[in-house]
């Protein structure tokens, strides 16, 4: 299941050492709601080596605001506490996973 990132728990949780996976999402969004069954079948197959969850924008304003986030679903992919790639839109999940795993090397 995907983690549940805040802005309360995204700094420890997605900015410390190793690789995270925040979608930016609304329940509002129909993309969103697209591509939420990607992000859980990302968090499942990537469980242990990153950490791969959703932000709810609506009951969490200020990270998305600090990253910018304009339009949703918003991924990005943080490592080592800094954003390495961005996607806005619906994307395919081999399109991601390819994206996560260069980051892995």
């Amino acid at each position: 299941m995907a983690f549940e990132f805040t802005d309360d728990n995204f700094q420890e949780s997605a900015l410390s050492n190793g690789v995270a996976v925040v979608d930016f999402w609304a329940e509002w969004c129909g993309p969103c709601k697209m591509i939420g069954p990607v992000i859980e079948e990302l968090a499942t197959d990537l469980d242990g080596k990153v950490t791969v969850g959703k932000m709810n924008v609506d009951s969490n304003q200020a990270i998305p605001m600090k990253y910018g986030v304009r339009s949703i679903p918003t991924i990005l992919i943080i490592k080592d506490g800094e954003v390495v790639d961005k996607h806005v839109g619906v994307t395919s999940k081999q399109a991601l996973l390819d994206k996560i795993n260069a980051q892995l090397q």
